[in-house]
């Protein structure tokens, strides 16, 4: 058993490791190739686009399938393949092309890999911590040291090295072709069912609010960056940093959300957030309040996002969990993704990195102050 648990180990730590080369650094590459920050945010929002019907248009094709281990491990070739199509591409048409269909693939394999990875482990639930980590290493390892990379080789050969990631994730892939499919519940949750619940409509927005805001930092913070002044060295120190501290908060959310309850941290954290943005926006050009600015990413992301799932469980009880999970993905990563690049492909262009975080830490404090105007956001959540 725990032999083959390792191989789901390696899948998410070479998955996430490339994810580590593309998120930080795929927009200082289409930077270099002279495009302006609209192409770059309108990548990013195809990426995030992806997310929302990629994952169901993926689901609804292998379900019908007797060897979905088979199908994984041809999304995942394709998903190389496409991503492969990043080294010829010339034009702004070319680069949608290629993201979008890169994104689909990528995006699409990975919730057929988690049910794969649940499936497998049967009851033993509790040890799903130990393989998914693997994936946040892999995505330490590579986010710190690609900068350093591109800065000796060039940004021009950023697909080029990202390429051996995505090779290994598909070699990483193919121990799987045999897994059984995953039991899939007929749940019969509507959605109209789920966007009347009570808090609901209110929560929901403030996730949506919440992910808009970080558009700045996915699309332009490696720009914002460079902008002023760092080299790649630094660049992927600040990166790895905010990983890093991240994983550490993971494990000590349950014990905050204990002491000071998730109604009171979910006000923290989105406060904070908004005070990252705004010091990111005037303090770029200090690498020390950079990286103390990053180390609130522990707030920002990791006891939010717990504090998130704690409100999940009392918003969405019992057999409404996955249905619930699924529309939080929706606003949160989905819609707010999308809107979030979009913000910030807006801003730069009217005013660089100052004006896109600015703009950020506006949208932190409209999510803060959304969530603490409604009753039942405080009685729900600390209940």
């Amino acid at each position: 058993m725990q032999n083959k648990l390792r191989y789901f180990s390696l899948f998410y730590f070479f998955y996430y490791a490339a994810l580590g080369a593309y998120t930080p650094y795929i927009g200082r590459w289409v930077d270099s190739l002279g495009f302006s920050g609209y192409v770059v945010g309108t990548m990013l929002g195809l990426w995030y686009g992806t997310r929302i019907i990629g994952p169901p248009l993926w689901n609804s094709w292998i379900e019908r399938s007797k060897y979905p281990g088979y199908w994984f491990v041809i999304g995942t070739l394709l998903t190389l393949l496409f991503f492969a199509g990043f080294t010829l591409t010339k034009t702004t048409t070319q680069l949608f092309i290629v993201m979008g269909l890169f994104g689909f693939f990528y995006n699409a394999v990975m919730p057929q890999f988690e049910a794969m990875t649940l499936e497998a482990l049967g009851k033993d639930t509790h040890q799903y911590g130990r393989i998914r980590v693997w994936g946040s290493v892999g995505f330490l390892i590579v986010a710190a040291s690609y900068g350093k990379l591109l800065d000796y080789f060039g940004n021009a050969t950023f697909p080029w090295l990202s390429l051996p990631l995505f090779i290994a994730t598909l070699f990483a892939a193919w121990p799987h072709r045999f897994d059984p499919a995953p039991v899939i519940e007929k749940a019969g949750v509507k959605f109209i069912e789920l966007w009347r619940r009570k808090g609901v409509r209110h929560f929901l927005f403030v996730v949506l609010l919440a992910q808009l805001g970080f558009g700045a930092f996915y699309v332009f913070y490696t720009l914002h960056l460079q902008a002023n002044g760092h080299d790649g060295a630094h660049i992927g120190m600040l990166w790895g940093t905010g990983v890093l501290i991240e994983i550490a908060m993971f494990w000590q959310a349950p014990k905050l959300i204990s002491r000071f309850g998730a109604y009171r941290l979910m006000i923290f954290c989105l406060l904070i957030t908004s005070a990252r943005w705004a010091v990111t926006a005037f303090y770029a050009d200090n690498f020390g309040i950079m990286l103390l600015a990053q180390s609130t990413h522990a707030f920002g992301f990791a006891v939010f996002h717990a504090c998130c799932m704690y409100s999940m469980g009392r918003l969405f009880p019992g057999h409404l969990a996955k249905a619930g999970q699924s529309l939080m993905y929706g606003f949160s990563s989905g819609i707010g993704g999308v809107l979030g690049a979009v913000l910030a492909s807006w801003m730069w262009d009217i005013g660089k990195g100052q004006a896109a975080f600015l703009a950020s830490a506006a949208v932190s404090l409209m999510a803060c102050a959304l969530f603490v105007s409604r009753k039942e956001n405080s009685a729900t959540v600390r209940e």
